[in-house]
């Protein structure tokens, strides 16, 4: 049975949360003299001499418009990465307890549990790409706080399978976070319309990736009022500043240009993969439902060093569990992939002329 009280850790339940001068006066006034902030302004212009909004209120209000979720149900994080910690700060006794990941996946969350002392239990995924759900079944045990799962997934782009998602949720009484990170680039539903069925459910999304903010810095994640409320004890007072609040407020205003981004990223998905199915170099082209590819190729080292020498830089993966010869290509801009097709298919008759 799920018992929120019970996965917290027992000083972070106890915590009286710092009270910032923010917090303690909201509303209007003609003279502010509580927060020893400089009277005299700033030089980087109007409002940055005061402390920002520690609850974020005007930019969660407009998320919740957009996502069809209440406010109170948002926590915002400086980049996904605070809020990957803030998961292990509130719920993880440091060594302790363990958290599950399922590589290969998104690198934060084994990092994020080594910072902070915490056991990371691997269940590889399948040669498919999916959970392995009775590996994950058999892992877990009394200590276990976190399962981590990333869907889309990075750095293999598919969406893990739904019905395996929900079945650890229905059979783990801890919480599972549901990393979103490239949602809007795949036609899957996202779990935020599940968070009232399952109350150990947290779905974390960004504007880093669709939203094009990577720079700024806002991470999100949606759960129960009660998660909601225990996260914001553990944040910093002031964890999101004035600029990076009102870029983000500028930018959810502008829905139907990153709608348009989002559908010329997707086509070009597609081109690529068109294209590189043509090139002899290309050993297999991996499903994705995000904003990258994940393509096998022999002798991968190579093939990236040669792009490098071209002025193109994708990822090495190589190294990754189950993604042995494989390179991660972010879709870019047509003129980009243009150049990326070329230098691939210019690569791939050296390498046909040298065997």
């Amino acid at each position: 049975m799920f018992n929120l009280e019970k996965l917290i850790r027992a000083n972070i339940l106890a915590l009286t949360p710092y009270s910032s001068a923010r917090d303690e006066f909201k509303g209007e006034a003609k003279v502010f003299l509580d927060a020893n902030e400089n009277s005299f302004g700033s030089p980087a212009g109007d409002s940055h001499n005061r402390y920002p909004d520690p609850m974020q209120k005007n930019l969660k209000d407009r998320l919740s418009a957009i996502k069809g979720v209440p406010a109170g149900n948002i926590f915002l994080g400086n980049g996904s990465d605070e809020v990957i910690d803030i998961l292990f700060r509130v719920f993880c006794e440091p060594g302790r307890d363990n958290v599950i990941i399922v590589p290969p996946t998104y690198g934060m969350y084994e990092v994020s549990a080594n910072i902070n002392a915490v056991e990371v239990r691997k269940v590889p995924l399948t040669a498919e790409f999916q959970l392995n759900v009775e590996g994950i079944s058999e892992s877990v045990d009394e200590n276990t706080k976190l399962i981590f799962i990333c869907s889309p997934n990075n750095p293999t782009g598919n969406s893990i399978d739904r019905d395996d998602v929900e079945f650890v949720l229905n059979n783990f009484n801890g919480i599972v976070a549901v990393d979103e990170a490239y949602i809007n680039y795949s036609r899957q539903k996202s779990f935020i319309a599940e968070l009232t069925e399952y109350p150990n459910l947290v779905v974390m999304q960004t504007l880093s990736k669709a939203w094009g903010l990577a720079g700024v810095r806002i991470g999100m994640l949606f759960a129960s009022d009660e998660i909601i409320a225990v996260m914001n004890k553990v944040k910093p007072p002031y964890n999101i500043g004035t600029p990076a609040q009102e870029l983000a407020l500028n930018a959810l205003n502008r829905i139907q240009e990153v709608n348009e981004w989002i559908r010329s990223t997707v086509s070009e998905r597609d081109r690529l993969v068109r294209q590189l199915a043509h090139n002899l170099l290309i050993r297999k082209i991996y499903p994705s439902d995000a904003n990258f590819l994940l393509v096998k190729v022999d002798e991968p080292k190579k093939v990236y060093n040669y792009l490098v020498d071209k002025g193109i830089i994708i990822r090495d993966r190589s190294g990754v569990t189950l993604c042995e010869g494989c390179l991660r290509i972010t879709v870019g801009t047509p003129a980009e992939n243009e150049m990326l097709i070329t230098e691939l298919n210019n690569y791939s008759k050296q390498f046909s002329f040298n065997q």
